[in-house]
């Protein structure tokens, strides 16, 4: 039992990090949000937690930038990162128990595609930037895809971090697989 509260405050901790990495400077979209939620999806064993944390940890984050830097307008397109969130837990939760380099790699590349594929559709669908065509839909996503390479290079360096620091800490002392 004190083992699995060992696990359980390390994944956490890792978890509030990584959201907290969102207040500091950094390159656009360079932010842990999907490997965040990829990562609690792959190693809370608890539904709830892996869903609730990844998410309450963003949504202080969320609050903290719209309130110091962003205002509170900038809120008004999150109920789609949220989704997306939710959609890459759910991913983190197929690879449970079957984490490997390969796993975590093709999963991290389905999420940076799915949150590039929906959040710029909804930039297209809801927002007035572009023409409700389809040259409009590919105008976003052409423009999205310098922030799209950004998204890919800090996702895949964020699972690195999140993944592989928390397999070294399993090892280094000696933290029970499942939480």
């Amino acid at each position: 039992m004190i083992e699995n509260r060992q696990r359980l405050l390390t994944l956490s901790v890792i978890v509030v990090l990584a959201a907290l990495t969102r207040l500091v400077p950094h390159p656009p979209n360079v932010t842990p949000i999907a490997t965040m939620a990829l990562f609690g999806g792959a190693c809370f064993r608890s539904r709830w937690l892996a869903f609730l944390l990844p998410l309450g940890a963003m949504l202080l984050s969320d609050v903290a930038l719209a309130l110091a830097v962003y205002g509170i307008s900038s809120m008004q397109s999150q109920p789609v990162v949220y989704l997306c969130m939710l959609a890459t837990v759910a991913m983190g939760r197929l690879i449970q128990g079957k984490r490997s380099a390969a796993t975590i790699a093709l999963t991290t590349w389905a999420s940076s595609l799915l949150f590039y594929l929906v959040t710029n559709f909804a930039v297209w669908a809801f927002g007035s930037l572009y023409p409700k065509t389809w040259a409009g839909l590919f105008a976003c996503y052409t423009a999205a895809l310098p922030f799209f390479r950004n998204s890919v290079a800090g996702d895949f360096a964020f699972a690195a971090v999140l993944f592989g620091g928390f397999a070294l800490l399993e090892r280094s002392f000696a933290l029970p697989r499942e939480a």
